[in-house]
């Protein structure tokens, strides 16, 4: 995908791109003309000529800079800290990740708990679990994360089950307003694309109960930085490797291996913690493995390299394998741990009972490893045979349409409780800001159009994350999955509607009236965005409503 322009990167409405600073002011009358070239230079809007204005000193520029993102930031720790605690229950699938998480923090390991603890559990009984290993199905990363916030706040606090979720949400709105930076270079989409997600209620959702998917999200994202960064670092290590080729009269053919590349098993590190959370992350690495080699190939081909397709899988792709996967494949080893250094773990002692150790040629691998890969079939044949019914499963090919979200928890509430009189219920949906959601997924498929048409370098990038977090559940039509899985890949959904806000914006050099209605398209837009989050969040975060209230939000009956 060759480079191309990104969108509108706002110099005039947004004064400091590229990490630069440019003149806080122009001329904002009619047309003018440079003296050098006679050029005539289209009369900016007066939104521009104000906001430039506002940012006229360095002092202002850096509040901009700095104050914007902390803005957001704060934003969401407010939106996702808030009222935390409730309820004090086990909610959804809390009921196996909570109590697995502590066994695992005291023993090293999930081990089982009694029938019908989860009421005794919140009621502060934390230590009924056993000794015996439990059967989890997924790898025990996001269980040690959510541990630690047991550890410090009590296993017997609601907060403390949540709050290493709620912060890893807090920093992947950080996260997204760093890649935005580093994609559209505009402060303004930065701005944009964090508050869209600090404002999200699937994102708050998912940030304020304790499951494991808010974490695949994070970890995920932290690869996609990787990768973005790697980008330009690869192509400076490339065209550096064969300015040294020509100096030396050395054919070109099919160019270097660049082994010089940290973002890669920076990467490899991420998309392993990423894996080491559930498995989907698997979809991830390989996503993004095809792309750096993809990407390799067309910096060879623009470098005039003869061979560059079969240099960029023979010779780069081996060198970029070793630098992610076997990264990838260490850190999720080190995961578990706990698991190896233990004994009680649920086929821990498959492979040393019953004759189960393997023979001949790789009878030297440690009994534990051999155990570990036992217990990794029986994870997958589980995950391959879930087809349990369940009344909030929902198909793939509906996720971007949101036809199906997940209500979490709801529980009717004494007369009285909070500001609430009357019948009164407590709420949990995982119900997206509609407009937010639906908007976004336009933007992907218009991202999608663009690429084949203008093959932008920007618009591939993101939709990758689509490739690594959507397109694989599509294969799973049959399976017993859920709306909520989509948090893996909400991030780029956002990406995409930063990138097409973009482009509604406009360009300061945009004629005054078109970059004015941009600039107020956008402004209305975030004011309804605004306004349905206010109206959706109580119902994000368990605040007691009356039941009518939440009747209002059943837009769809496949809502209910």
């Amino acid at each position: 995908m060759p480079d191309s322009p990104t969108p509108a990167s706002d110099e005039t409405f947004d004064s400091v791109v590229r990490g630069g600073t440019s003149s806080p002011s122009q001329p904002a009358a009619d047309d003018v003309a440079t003296p050098a070239s006679g050029t005539l230079i289209p009369a900016q809007s007066r939104i521009d000529t104000w906001w430039n204005r506002m940012l006229s000193s360095p002092a202002r520029q850096r509040l901009w800079t700095w104050g914007g993102p902390a803005f957001v930031t704060l934003l969401a720790a407010v939106l996702r800290l808030w009222n935390l605690g409730n309820p004090h229950a086990l909610v959804f699938d809390e009921t196996f990740y909570v109590k697995d998480a502590w066994s695992q923090w005291n023993n090293g390991y999930s081990t089982t708990w009694p029938e019908n603890i989860d009421g005794r559990f919140a009621a502060g009984d934390t230590d009924s679990y056993s000794t015996t290993g439990s059967y989890v199905v997924h790898p025990p990363l996001a269980k040690w994360l959510i541990g630690l916030g047991m550890a410090v706040f009590g296993a017997d606090s609601s907060v403390g089950w949540r709050i290493s979720t709620a912060i890893v949400g807090v920093l992947a709105v950080v996260l997204v307003m760093f890649v935005a930076r580093q994609l559209f270079h505009s402060r303004l989409l930065t701005v944009i694309a964090g508050g869209l997600l600090a404002i999200d209620g699937h994102a708050i959702v998912m940030s304020r109960v304790a499951l494991l998917d808010n974490y695949v999200m994070f970890f995920a994202l932290c690869g996609f930085a990787c990768v973005l960064l790697d980008r330009r670092w690869h192509e400076r290590q490339l065209a550096s490797a064969l300015a040294s080729s020509a100096a030396s009269d050395r054919p070109l053919t099919w160019g270097p291996a660049v082994w010089g590349r940290p973002w890669v098993i920076a990467a490899g590190v991420a998309f392993g913690l990423c894996t080491a959370t559930k498995w989907s992350g698997l979809y991830f690495l390989a996503a993004f493995g095809l792309y750096l080699v993809v990407v390799d190939a067309l910096a060879r081909r623009r470098a005039g390299i003869p061979f560059w397709a079969s240099a960029a899988v023979l010779k780069q792709g081996p060198v970029t394998f070793l630098l992610l996967v076997p990264v990838a494949l260490v850190v999720y080893l080190a995961s578990w741990t706990g698991w190896f250094v233990t004994d009680g773990g649920y086929d821990r002692q498959f492979a040393a009972t019953d004759g189960n150790a393997w023979t001949g040629a790789f009878s030297w691998v440690p009994l534990a490893l051999q155990s570990l890969v036992a217990y990794h079939q029986s994870m997958y044949d589980f995950h391959v045979g879930l087809s349990t019914p369940h009344p909030y499963q929902s198909n793939p090919w509906s996720w971007l349409l949101m036809l199906r979200p997940v209500a979490m928890w709801y529980e009717g509430v004494p007369a009285g409780t909070g500001v609430c009189t009357g019948e009164c219920v407590v709420d949990i949906t995982s119900i997206a800001n509609p407009l937010i959601w639906w908007a976004g997924a336009a933007a992907a498929v218009y991202l999608l159009v663009r690429l084949v048409l203008r093959r932008e370098w920007t618009a591939g990038l993101i939709l990758m994350g689509f490739v690594g977090g959507y397109l694989p559940w599509l294969l799973y039509t049959d399976r017993t999955v859920f709306q909520f899985y989509s948090i893996a890949f909400e991030p780029y959904l956002i990406l995409a509607l930063t990138f097409v806000i973009g482009l509604v914006l406009g360009r300061p050099g945009d004629a005054a009236e078109r970059r004015t209605s941009g600039i107020l398209a956008v402004a209305v837009f975030g004011v309804f965005c605004v306004l349905l989050s206010a109206f959706w969040y109580p119902l994000w975060a368990a605040i007691p409503v009356p039941t009518w209230f939440v009747g209002l939000h059943y837009w769809l009956h496949s809502w209910i």
